[in-house]
């Protein structure tokens, strides 16, 4: 399943929720879903490949850094 700027919430994808990688840089690309139900950087899963997260599940430190953008 191939997901561009798309969220999942109750069973509905949503456009526009910026998703971000560990250190608080927004992620741009195509992302997939892992079958524990993450979310990775990609289309497909590569050794290149990172979790994303969304805003308030980033660190306080990676927070002040996505929102400084």
């Amino acid at each position: 399943m191939l997901l561009i700027g798309l969220t999942k919430l109750n069973g509905d994808y949503m456009k526009g929720v910026k998703h971000y990688k560990r250190d608080g840089t927004v992620h741009k690309g195509s992302m997939h879903k892992m079958a524990n139900g993450t979310l990775h950087s990609g289309k497909t899963h590569t050794a290149s490949s990172v979790k994303l997260f969304h805003l308030k599940e980033l660190s306080k430190k990676a927070q002040a850094k996505a929102r400084s953008k």
